[in-house]
């Protein structure tokens, strides 16, 4: 990915209640989609959308909610909400704890979002559109891909 594709954002956003704000300043690390069983269920679509940011980038005020879960990988993840309205704010795996995962839809301005894998395409649903012009890897990306 080139740093074209890696933007540097300084966003703010919010949960639906207006309860937990979310402050984003840095550089994005990733942008993809993920078709995981895990992301179908947390999303109730056919993948979730995310941006991946160091965690140090990322502050967020107001009361949260977290739960742990373990992936696939066999890694924990952990996805972290709003208790009010329930707004997903981020995910963390333990296989990255420095980075965090956010939905890019939590910010009213997303246009820099532009996603340049599908992983997990191994559980993703024909019914699920996705751009076939991006690479899709079975499970994670690999280091030769």
């Amino acid at each position: 990915m080139s740093e074209r594709q890696r933007p540097i954002v300084d966003l703010h956003a919010g949960c639906a209640c207006g309860q937990v704000r979310v402050r984003v300043s840095g550089p994005v690390r990733a942008m993809l989609l993920c078709a995981c069983r895990d992301c179908q269920k947390t999303t109730g679509a056919g993948h979730a959308a995310v941006a991946i940011l160091d965690a140090d980038s990322v502050t967020v005020t107001g009361d949260t909610q977290s739960f742990d879960r373990p992936a696939a990988s066999g890694a924990t993840f952990t996805r972290t909400f709003c208790p009010t309205c329930g707004t997903p704010i981020h995910g963390r795996s333990s296989r990255w704890a420095e980075a965090l995962l956010l939905p890019p839809g939590l910010f009213d301005d997303n246009d820099w979002f532009a996603p340049t894998q599908l992983i997990f395409a191994r559980s993703h649903r024909d019914w699920d559109t996705v751009a076939d012009d991006i690479p899709w890897h079975e499970t994670y990306r690999t280091k030769e891909s």
